[in-house]
């Protein structure tokens, strides 16, 4: 027997450009507990579990306000309200649409992210600047581990899958630490929505704010 003790959700966003769908991921992460407890310390065995729950690429062109509605209906959906996060990538004109859903009040924490090279994140002005490497390996690392689950029946979970193998041939012929062919290519909108939703739910930068730490 188990059940679920905790549980929040992570809104990842690719905000797309003229030529770039704008592409929204969902994670909810839950702490599971089960019935059985230790022999030795006679406490129960706990486990976080990872699930991609929403998937969704919006059409080219769709006006940023429109893309700002559907954002804030998700995070007041009667399940995801007042318990999830929205991270935002504002690498190209992202800041805007960042400061017009903060302003609307969606319910949730809201938090940008500037995707840079390098090896430091550091926060700047409210914007988090993120590298392309910490991005991408804590998604291969969630996929490598079998902690991040794709729920079935998504319409998008083909696409995912898709982008994801391409994201490993990039990386197999760049070499494992080397990203700096990502993003070239058309095709990893979903990815990097992924990506930002599950570097935020597993950041220890961010213990100790409106969601419960990490453990």
């Amino acid at each position: 027997m188990a059940w679920e003790v905790w549980k929040h959700y992570y809104i990842g966003v690719d905000l797309g450009q003229k030529r770039d769908h704008t592409a929204v991921a969902v994670l909810e992460k839950a702490e599971v507990v089960f019935g059985e407890r230790n022999r030795v310390s006679y406490e129960r065995q706990r486990e976080w579990r990872h699930s991609v729950r929403l998937l969704e690429r919006m059409a080219l062109g769709t006006p940023y306000t429109e893309v700002a509605e559907r954002l804030i209906r998700i995070a007041r959906s009667d399940e995801m309200k007042h318990r999830c996060t929205m991270v935002l990538d504002a690498t190209g004109v992202g800041l805007p649409v960042v400061d017009l859903i903060k302003q609307k009040q969606p319910g949730c924490m809201v938090d940008a992210v500037v995707i840079t090279g390098g090896d430091r994140c550091w926060q700047q002005e409210g914007v988090w600047r993120t590298p392309k490497k910490e991005l991408i390996m804590g998604l291969v690392v969630m996929l490598e581990t079998g902690r991040l689950k794709v729920a079935r029946g998504l319409e998008e979970a083909g696409t995912l899958v898709k982008e994801l193998q391409g994201l490993r041939v990039k990386m197999s012929e760049a070499g494992r630490e080397s990203f700096g062919a990502w993003r070239e290519g058309e095709h990893d909108d979903l990815v990097l929505a992924v990506a930002l939703a599950g570097w935020r739910a597993h950041n220890r930068r961010f213990w100790g704010l409106a969601e419960r730490p990490q453990v």
